[in-house]
């Protein structure tokens, strides 16, 4: 049994999302409450007590008016929430109140979808579009091989679906979980796109094993590197969105390369530091070569595509993700043009291409765009377009000499070709 307490005047109580009777908690709180607020399905569901007020929740501040009322006069008061009301649910909000709580959960919505898809979901992201601008759910999903996404109206398997057609996801949407219309179905995105889903719903995305789509638009299978990535495609550590356990910026070697196309180690360190990826972010990799600025982006949570004129570096680009256990979605065709049906990107990094492949590329605003150039006559061109679109620049010419054994013991430096990198980042209007 809850004892209502003056530490403890708010009990939050979760009603299981998977169906089944209400916690044993909640009828002794329930029948001592002065004030129950919930959505009114909730309250609904269970036997509120003749005199206790209630509150149906719409916009929560009038809820929290009364709520914190009840606590200033000592008055017991309960709130109902869907499964449990610490995962992205009204909690945060009441804790944000300065409202003292007790919190009674149930079985998630997420936790039931998964249960109802039989899947295991140690190790998945949990992410919500409720409220909030819906593309850092897509691309975490882009991002992550397995996710479970809390919904919206307006915000829901459909518009996830279309954000996710041409990389390898299939999606488990669970429907009116816990009632008589609950329905769980798997379908693939371009599918979940086309339909028409009941409210509420919890989808699931899940990695394929590999590439869906044929043509110059492929993806990257998220096969598991043993060192990284646990069976089913978890990794090892359990954190699906954590720093990568082997580091980035790393030596070359480590990457399948040709005629050392390649952004060197110490160039690349600063252009990732540049584009700050993360969980949420998708990243352009723009005249990729070997993947390997996109790869690192991935390895930090990041969502990228890849895009490279050349099919020989489109298999490179295959190999060194599969050797890094990352999903990278690839687009085999020559910038510009490559360019213009691809989702709107939150940064870009351009390492090859002339001035009409950075100008189309600020033409899609990114917050931030990266490139490197070799020539300094491309410099001021580039320098520029930038400033030209709005953007404020920074640049840095990167030296790196390494040390190299000679015979007899002695150590020399070796230079590597000094590098230009330049970063604009846009300027948001005042």
């Amino acid at each position: 049994m809850v004892r209502v307490t003056g530490a403890e005047l708010v009990t939050v109580v979760g009603l299981d999302a998977a169906g089944a009777p209400p916690h044993p908690a909640l009828a002794p709180v329930l029948a001592a409450a002065g004030l129950v607020v919930g959505a009114a399905r909730h309250l609904n569901a269970v036997a509120v007590p003749a005199g206790a007020d209630t509150v149906a929740l719409g916009p929560l501040a009038p809820a929290l008016r009364r709520l914190t009322e009840a606590v200033a006069a000592g008055v017991p008061a309960v709130v109902l929430a869907s499964g449990d009301p610490g995962l992205f649910g009204i909690v945060r909000r009441l804790r944000a109140a300065g409202l003292p709580l007790r919190v009674v959960p149930a079985v998630s919505s997420v936790a039931a979808a998964f249960a109802r898809a039989g899947l295991p979901w140690d190790g998945a992201a949990v992410v919500t579009a409720h409220g909030r601008d819906p593309r850092p759910a897509v691309n975490a999903c882009r991002a992550l091989p397995l996710v479970a996404v809390l919904t919206a109206p307006g915000v829901g398997a459909a518009e996830l679906g279309a954000g996710l057609v041409g990389w390898p996801r299939r999606l488990v949407v669970a429907e009116h979980l816990g009632t008589e219309a609950e329905r769980v179905r798997e379908v693939t995105a371009a599918q979940a796109a086309a339909a028409t889903w009941a409210d509420p719903h919890v989808v699931l995305s899940v990695a394929d094993a590999g590439p869906t789509e044929a043509g110059s638009a492929g993806a990257v299978s998220n096969d598991a590197a043993p060192d990284r990535v646990a069976p089913g495609g978890m990794r090892a550590d359990n954190q699906p969105a954590a720093a990568p356990a082997g580091g980035w910026a790393l030596a070359e070697d480590r990457y399948v390369h040709r005629d050392s196309m390649i952004t060197k180690s110490e160039v690349r360190a600063l252009v990732v530091a540049r584009l700050r990826p993360r969980l949420g972010r998708l990243v352009w990799d723009v005249g990729a070569g070997s993947g390997s600025v996109g790869i690192e982006c991935a390895l930090l949570g990041a969502a990228v595509l890849a895009v490279d004129h050349d099919p020989a570096a489109g298999a490179t680009i295959r190999a060194n993700a599969a050797a890094h256990a990352v999903t990278v979605r690839l687009v085999v065709g020559r910038a510009p043009a490559a360019l213009a049906d691809l989702p709107e990107p939150d940064a870009v990094f351009v390492g090859g291409g002339g001035p009409d492949v950075l100008a189309a590329v600020l033409a899609r605003r990114p917050e931030r765009v990266v490139l490197t150039l070799a020539a300094l006559d491309r410099v001021a061109p580039a320098v520029g377009l930038l400033r030209a679109a709005g953007y404020t620049v920074e640049g840095s010419q990167l030296s790196a000499a390494r040390l190299a054994d000679l015979p007899g013991g002695s150590i020399r430096l070796a230079a590597t070709n000094p590098v230009v990198v330049l970063t604009g980042e846009r300027q948001c209007p005042t």
